[in-house]
């Protein structure tokens, strides 16, 4: 495809007029490097100074630990029980889909550190300076998306508890087809979140830091009581798989892993708005090994014991934890549940699904939107897309939901990995990332490489989606139906096929110095 750009672009400065590096590797800009046009610039996409980047192993590991332990990741969980798994397949699907992702997670978290840029600026040298914004929007759409339908929950959640402490609220008169006292509940709980989030990154790490233990011990404490009721541990373990091990088996494992996978691939694109906060490598790859895989799994064994308990006790697996401690008339207890839902929700709401838009939509338009009002636009649109229907069943919100988002994110993830990895080697000429006309303008700001690889691989990541009848909206032989035997592996899919696309159109003789191919 013919280059419309100059050719001969702007030389960029060398490194050492750009750059102040230290000893362990990582780099900021060295001050008036990079030019003042608002188009592509603003304090919030600038690069985080050298002496402001100080999360710590533990700090990332406490925020793995905040946003695991939540109630859609324990619906996860649950949600395969209900499916019909047993404890030990839905552990171990589990367990191995969070060893899968935890490789792009780093792979692409490594950036962060080194740099101090957030995704959307990475995403500029894969896609050029305006096409970032295509990743970036549709990064940006799913965390709404998220945001909303963690919103949602953490408010039912609290309307279910309140109500069965005060009691009347469920025959409150109704808005909308609720009551008006769930409304209330909803607002409150999505005005909370915006507050911690509009005061910043540090505020964020500080309530992770305490919100991660308190969350363990409410699953814990939970887990006890259906003990407890089911007469010890025995019956928990007891419950049968509906599957077996056989051929009814695989065709649920293989959808539920790239689901499983799909929950986290949104954090896999946009953890570097998080490690560029890094003290270093070390910090972010220890204290996310640690604190993805280990936690994940722990909060799976927890929320399969207590499905499965629950099954036990009252002769159906109850896979949504708020109803089951509805159950209860122990007021100390649901009052403790009320505040573990609003923590453990809040937690990995603010960090998974506002930061990345916040920076996303600032990217769009870094001259209008900084960051504070990125996690504003992100809270209405939440709102407004009225995601609650998604988790009505366990088809609609693993198979249909997270793998359709995971089949899209998976292939923006493979162009990333290819080009930072493979094509440049991890060498980013920094001030380039903020300037028109540099190595990363491509086509008009544009790479249609990219572009390409993206369009390839989304189609045969999510080409064959379909839906059992009546479970979804898709059609039974697929969209697409010559692709529906990929479609059970979307995520995987998307990231190999575009992978590999990618580097093909770089090509490796491509790339010129500081690791950047060719217009």
């Amino acid at each position: 495809m013919a280059s419309t750009a100059p050719p001969t672009p702007p030389t960029p400065p060398t490194p050492s007029q750009d750059l102040i590096a230290d000893l362990s590797g990582r780099v900021e800009l060295a001050p008036g490097a990079v030019p003042a046009d608002h188009r592509f610039t603003n304090d919030d996409l600038l690069p985080v100074p050298l002496e402001r980047r100080k999360w710590t192993t533990y700090n990332f590991a406490a925020l793995w630990v905040g946003m695991a332990h939540n109630i859609p990741s324990w619906l996860l969980a649950s949600g395969l029980v209900a499916l019909g798994m047993d404890w030990k397949q839905a552990v171990f699907t589990i367990a191995l889909a969070n060893l899968i992702v935890l490789g792009p997670m780093l792979l692409t978290g490594h950036a962060g550190p080194k740099y101090g840029i957030p995704f959307p600026v990475l995403a500029r040298a894969s896609f050029g300076l305006r096409g970032a914004n295509l990743p970036a929007l549709i990064r940006a759409a799913v965390a709404c998306a998220w945001f909303g339908i963690q919103t949602w929950i953490g408010g039912v959640g609290i309307f279910t508890l309140l109500g069965k402490i005060f009691g009347g609220w469920a025959s409150a008169s109704e808005i909308g087809g609720q009551p008006w006292t769930l409304w209330l509940c909803f607002v409150l709980f999505w005005a909370l979140e915006l507050a911690i989030i509009y005061r910043g990154m540090d505020t964020l790490r500080r309530f992770e830091n305490w919100a991660a233990p308190f969350v363990i011990v409410g699953a814990v404490v939970l887990l006890i009581w259906v003990a407890v009721k089911a007469g010890g541990l025995g019956p928990l373990l007891d419950q049968p798989s509906k599957l077996g091990w056989g051929a009814d088996f695989w065709p649920v494992f293989f959808p539920s892993l790239m689901g499983m996978i799909a929950f986290w691939a949104t954090l896999s694109l946009n953890i570097p708005d998080f490690t560029r906060f890094g003290a270093g490598q070390r910090a972010q790859v220890w204290g996310q090994s640690l604190g993805l895989p280990t936690t994940m799994t722990l909060f799976a064994l927890l929320s399969v014991l207590v499905t499965s308990g629950s099954q036990a006790v009252y002769g159906e697996a109850i896979w949504d934890p708020v109803q089951l401690v509805a159950r209860t008339d122990n007021v100390f207890g649901l009052l403790y549940a009320l505040v573990t839902v609003l923590v453990a929700t809040i937690s990995v709401n603010i960090a998974a699904n506002v930061v990345s838009p916040a920076y996303d939509l600032a990217n769009l338009a870094p001259k209008l939107i900084n960051f504070r009002t990125g996690a504003l636009i992100t809270g209405v649109v939440g709102v407004l897309i009225m995601p609650w229907k998604l988790t009505e069943t366990p088809e609609l919100y693993i198979f249909t939901w997270l793998g359709l988002v995971g089949g899209l994110l998976g292939t923006v993830a493979g162009i990333l990995i290819a080009d930072y990895w493979i094509v440049r080697r991890t060498v980013l000429d920094l001030a380039d990332l903020y300037r028109p006309g540099g190595r990363y303008w491509y086509t008009q700001g544009w790479n249609w490489r990219a572009v390409v690889a993206f369009a390839v691989g989304g189609i045969l990541a999510i080409g064959g989606s379909h839906s059992a009848p009546g479970k979804g909206p898709f059609p039974a032989d697929g969209l697409i139906p010559f692709l529906k035997p990929l479609a059970d592996y979307g995520w995987a899919v998307g990231l190999a096929s575009s992978l590999v696309l990618y580097v093909l159109l770089s090509g490796r003789s491509a790339v010129r110095s500081h690791g950047s191919p060719a217009h």
